[in-house]
């Protein structure tokens, strides 16, 4: 009895491969993921100074192209609010504390 992978050889293992991304846009959605959380980490350090005392573990909604950033108590409503102020803009959500983690670790 031969097994499914041995009687396709050319199999790689992919379940949907009208998905796979080639090398290269693997590595050029990797970049743009770093830099985006880059820059959302650029405007969170910038400001968590002038926030963490009053807003200690709220949530942060920063949107990196414009510089805006909404802050909620309650995470769905920071991502609400910044969706209504850009909503076809990707933002990062980042709990106000020293590292901007959000949960434990």
């Amino acid at each position: 009895m031969t097994s499914l992978y041995e009687s396709a050889p050319d199999r790689q293992g992919i379940i949907f491969p009208q998905r796979h991304l080639s090398a290269a846009t693997h590595a050029k959605q990797k970049a743009e993921i770093a830099k985006f959380d880059a820059d959302c980490m650029a405007i969170f350090e910038k400001v968590k100074p002038a926030l963490i005392k009053d807003y200690y573990n709220w949530f942060m909604a920063i949107e990196p192209t414009s510089g805006d950033y909404c802050i909620d108590i309650d995470e769905i409503e920071a991502e609400r609010k910044a969706f209504e102020k850009h909503p076809d803009a990707p933002c990062l959500i980042v709990c106000i504390n020293e590292t901007g983690v959000c949960g434990r670790a």
